[in-house]
């Protein structure tokens, strides 16, 4: 007899899973890389555009969270307002999401201990687009994701615990970072406000949907978490909007400590601005723990995300239904879990060049499963205005339309003819090996549906 999920997760497991999962690793790593394509202005411009359009989108997941408290989350959602085929492009696409965010995790972690251990890299296999891969950074890699993947697949109660613990320490050494920032006096050229103009701002914005991608990790271990349904709506938002003033915070933060020069030069820009805030490496070193701890925070959270959005896909005949499997001991989607382990272990092999890659092409899948996501919400509230909604979004109109319409406009972003298009041949090679895997679940799945509606 299979097992079933146990309601385990309480108040502060959901906050720290959901905060954990959207501050990741980027947020250390990627500074730098916002602050060169947009400036210091810029890119808090890029954050709140995007910032908002992504508590516009949680809102419409709040009420949907509430009302249909189901593993899955989205995969509910879409198919009871808009049917079996666009429930599997919203599941899939946050499939290929989470896969993505796990994938990038594996690859970052080596990455982000390297600057604790310049000497790490050993055994050189080969270089890609400027990237080195050695074999001692892969075993990195590859050994976080047997770990990650182990701590999920004894139970959510325990990597809850690892995620709360783990959010605490790098929420502790984040604050210190601002403390720091806000009282140093920069004695160099300080960071342009604006550094490529409109140009520079959306190339920002095309990555705050996978930085902020993390939230919606709530709705899909909805039926782990033992609180009152109304409660898991505000949670959501709560959750997304400490999000949006991390970010915000981190950027201005880098930007009050570091010159210009030494933002061109810095290796990892947060990390190097620590430690020019407080005038101590070891301030430094401590963030770069700290990144690491976001790296574990956000791989945790999606590889529950990722397992439950499988086990739901799964259990509805979308794909194979040994996904929907459920360890008899420790209640977990156990297979779900084992693929996605096994995907984080590939990525370590193409060195960091491959991270921004992942985070664009992550964005791209986000942004389509936010907008069926915000019409499911337009056509729940059209088809079922009587549906129990422990958590009602007031004004549910304006809020979904205006969710619908930003998804839609952040979505023409990532397209050719766009000034921050997805980069050919290799972000776009990423979407297209994952619409055609999930093309190939599906039409399978339609044929097995034919099968059975003409059988005896």
């Amino acid at each position: 007899m299979p097992g079933k999920f146990s309601k385990t997760l309480a108040k502060r497991e959901v906050i720290t899973l959901a905060f954990g999962a959207m501050i990741g690793w980027s947020w250390v790593l990627l500074t730098g890389e916002w602050l060169l394509r947009a400036g210091s202005l810029g890119t808090v411009i890029a954050f709140s555009v995007g910032g908002t359009a992504v508590i516009f989108i949680s809102l419409t997941y709040a009420e949907l969270a509430s009302a249909m408290p189901k593993a899955g989350g989205e995969h509910a959602y879409t198919y009871r307002a808009l049917g079996y085929t666009p429930s599997f492009i919203a599941s899939w696409a946050i499939v290929m999401a989470y896969v993505t965010v796990c994938v990038f995790e594996s690859a970052a972690l080596p990455t982000a201990l390297e600057y604790l251990f310049p000497d790490l890299k050993i055994g050189y296999l080969w270089t890609i687009q400027g990237a080195d891969v050695h074999v001692s950074m892969v075993a990195i890699g590859v050994a976080g994701a047997m770990v990650m993947t182990t701590i999920n697949y004894i139970g959510i109660q325990f990597a809850a615990f690892v995620q709360t613990v783990i959010t605490a320490l790098f929420f502790v050494i984040g604050v210190s970072f601002f403390t720091g920032a806000f009282t140093f006096e920069m004695q160099g050229e300080a960071i342009p406000l604006f550094t490529k103009g409109a140009v520079g701002i959306l190339s920002v914005l095309v990555m705050v949907p996978a930085l902020m991608v993390g939230f919606d990790v709530i709705p899909q271990s909805a039926e782990e978490i033992d609180l009152d349904p109304n409660l898991i709506g505000k949670l959501l938002v709560v959750s997304v909007s400490l999000a949006v003033v991390w970010y915000i915070l981190i950027t201005l933060s880098v930007a009050f400590s570091l010159d210009a020069v030494h933002l061109g030069s810095a290796v990892i820009a947060t990390a190097d601005a620590t430690a020019t805030a407080w005038r101590s490496s070891i301030m430094g070193n401590l963030m770069i723990l700290a990144g690491v701890g976001g790296i574990l925070t956000s791989w945790n959270a999606f590889i529950i995300g990722g397992s439950r959005i499988l086990y739901a896909l799964g259990e509805s005949g979308m794909i194979p239904t040994v996904f929907s499997r459920i360890h008899p001991r420790y209640n977990t989607p156990y297979v779900s879990i084992l693929i996605i382990g096994m995907l984080s272990c590939i990525s370590p092999f193409f060195g960091r060049t491959i991270l921004v890659w992942l985070v664009d092409a992550g964005s791209f899948f986000i942004v389509i499963a936010y907008g069926m996501v915000a019409l499911a919400f337009i056509r729940l509230r059209q088809k079922e205005p009587e549906m129990e909604r422990p958590f009602r979004v007031r004004h549910g109109r304006f809020v979904g339309y205006t969710a619908l319409i930003l998804s839609i406009c952040l979505g023409l972003l990532y397209l050719p003819g766009s000034p921050a298009a997805l980069m050919w041949p290799y972000e776009w090679a990423m979407v297209l090996l994952g619409a055609f895997s999930g093309l190939v679940f599906y039409v399978n799945s339609i044929r097995k549906r034919a099968d059975c509606e003409t059988s005896p």
